[in-house]
């Protein structure tokens, strides 16, 4: 248990970066006075911050104030896992609660700043200090303010842990640090979240032996943000796991953040191929229902009587429609078993349809080229 301890003790140990301490009671004081009706979720409380501040700073102060002053670490559920929680369940519980982790803290933080108008996004990685490196993961949060992403590591400004308990004690150590003053005790999962042009890699941060500039390459991470914010999350998650590899696997909490990534590539990529089979399903219902409605009117001998260009688009459309499908099934991607099973169950089904649209499209294609005397006798001949 005395090696559990200290990997949290180190996790709040208050590291100085020789800075004139700033004065944000002016901030602090009015969101410490929230009405604790104003705080049972994260809109009430972004709706008080609101009222209460004007620009990105002041907001930003206020999150993190109320964050770190109203929740507690949660000692006795540090290493549950919270997978099978929705994040907005997580959230929940960690405002009724007034505890959480790292990752509740993250999220807290996070939620009431973009909800305040402030780009942030949470940051996944592992810490170091003293030159050990600890060995559970770690999650923190940036904000882009003006022009510039800032640091915040809430947790790690709640308190810290005293023979086995957590003591409240807010400070301003991590409050809205430069990227280079982060990365002396915060190392990204992904170096893109590091927010340096020249990111160092992971033996660096754990040897503390830092390569000279000119041995790096440039990394215009601006344009990499902007670019992932563009892409599907798969597509992010991909992009992430190439970095993460390029910055070198050296402990088993990058080996595990690749694995979690390989996971939720698949999972979103199932979804998308279930999504997709939805959506083909539904054509596909589309088209026979409209093929139905076909053949109802042509067992009526085409009457009513519509021109040609009518009748030849009664069953085109049912066809393209169809063969879209089949085309689009062809291209869907994995599939759970069961999923799996209903696409061969709908190929089967789209083979069947297509067929006989086929005979039907090449009764109309012959119909509409005999003459009108010639065309009555056509529908006492079976389709061959």
């Amino acid at each position: 248990m005395k090696s559990h301890i200290l990997v949290f003790t180190l996790l709040f140990v208050s590291l100085s970066f020789g800075q004139t301490k700033p004065d944000y009671s002016a901030i602090d004081n009015p969101i410490s006075k929230i009405p604790t009706s104003a705080t049972v979720s994260t809109a009430s409380i972004a709706n008080y911050i609101q009222s209460k501040y004007t620009t990105p700073d002041e907001k930003i102060r206020a999150v993190f104030y109320w964050t770190t002053a109203n929740i507690s670490y949660d000692l006795a559920n540090k290493a549950a896992s919270q997978q099978e929680q929705s994040l907005e369940d997580r959230i929940v519980k960690t405002l009724k609660s007034r505890k959480g982790v790292c990752k509740n803290y993250a999220e807290v933080f996070n939620d009431l700043a973009n909800k305040l108008g402030v780009k942030t996004v949470i940051i996944r990685g592992y810490t170091k200090q003293y030159g050990i490196v600890g060995r559970i993961p770690h999650a923190w949060c940036a904000s882009k303010l003006g022009n510039k992403w800032f640091l915040f590591d809430p947790t790690w400004a709640a308190g810290y842990i005293d023979q086995g308990q957590f003591k409240k004690r807010m400070r301003d150590t991590y409050y809205k640090l430069q990227p280079e003053e982060m990365i002396t005790s915060h190392m990204p999962y992904d170096y893109l979240w590091q927010f340096l042009s020249y990111p160092i890699t992971n033996a660096e941060f754990e040897t503390g032996k830092l390569l000279p500039l000119k041995s790096k390459k440039y990394f215009d991470f601006e344009q990499e943000i902007t670019k992932a914010e563009m892409q599907a999350e798969d597509q992010q998650l991909i992009r992430s796991s190439i970095r993460i590899k390029e910055n070198g696997i050296t402990n088993a909490m990058i080996a595990e953040m690749l694995s979690y990534n390989d996971r939720k590539i698949s999972y979103l990529r199932e979804e998308q191929s279930f999504q997709h089979l939805e959506i083909i399903l539904n054509k596909y219902n589309e088209g026979v229902a409209e093929l139905n409605q076909f053949i109802a009117y042509k067992n009526r001998q085409f009457k009513p009587l519509k021109n040609d260009l009518v009748i030849k688009n009664m069953i085109l459309s049912p066809y393209d429609k169809l063969l879209w499908c089949q085309k689009s099934l062809g291209a869907l991607g994995s599939l759970s078993e069961p999923n799996q099973t209903s696409a061969i169950d709908l190929q089967q089904a789209l083979n069947a349809a297509i067929q006989m649209t086929n005979e039907h499209k090449n009764f109309v294609f012959q119909y509409i080229t005999k003459p009108p005397s010639s065309r009555e006798k056509m529908f006492y001949k079976r389709i061959n």
